[in-house]
């Protein structure tokens, strides 16, 4: 059985349909670590009811960016953490952790890459520049991380329809019901060997 670890900023909506998912057999692997860079994210307290070690780790907690690489990095490890999965995480990724899980390390993004990537496409900004740019389809890309926001290889991609009357809310309720299931599909699809990762 697989080990994920899940790094999450916010509420944690793809976290919890990742555990779902796990949960209901639909990706055969178990969830052994949710990390957080907020102490008050709602993400902590849901990984807690489902009895899944949490940690708190973030500037407050390791001013220094080494520091703080080097604590998720262990913590990670000391999970044996096989695959570990950005949910909504909004921070870069260290150099340490980046080796250590070279090739193991997946993040989704709400918009076909690489449209609409790069620092500060995050949530409503990228539905906002989806629409303001008048695109008439964006999407979900599940892809590796790198050194760079976005700039990974791209694994998996799935199209979502940019209709007329569109606000960057109802464009992004639409995209995080695909982002639910292409997540979990592509993890899947890792495990069982139907995409391989490169460089692992």
């Amino acid at each position: 059985m697989k080990k994920l670890g899940i790094l999450v900023s916010g509420r944690g909506s793809n976290m919890m349909a990742i555990i779902n998912a796990c949960e209901q057999g639909a990706i055969s692997a178990e969830v052994e670590l949710v990390i957080s860079n907020n102490k008050d994210s709602l993400a902590l307290v849901l990984a807690q009811e489902k009895n899944i070690e949490t940690a708190y780790l973030g500037s407050s907690t390791h001013p220094d960016l080494e520091a703080l690489d080097n604590a998720m990095n262990e913590a990670l490890i000391a999970h044996d953490i096989d695959l570990v999965l950005l949910a909504g995480y909004m921070k870069k990724i260290g150099p340490k952790m980046l080796a250590s899980f070279k090739g193991r390390i997946i993040n989704i993004h709400p918009s076909l890459l690489p449209r609409h990537g790069g620092q500060g496409m995050y949530g409503l900004n990228v539905h906002r520049a989806v629409i303001d740019a008048g695109d008439k389809e964006t999407g979900v890309t599940i892809h590796l991380v790198d050194g760079e926001y976005d700039k990974g290889a791209i694994l998996a991609q799935k199209a979502v329809a940019v209709a007329a009357d569109d606000t960057p809310e109802s464009l992004a309720a639409r995209v995080l019901k695909v982002e639910h299931v292409l997540f979990a599909e592509t993890i899947q699809k890792i495990i069982d060997g139907s995409i391989i990762l490169p460089g692992v």
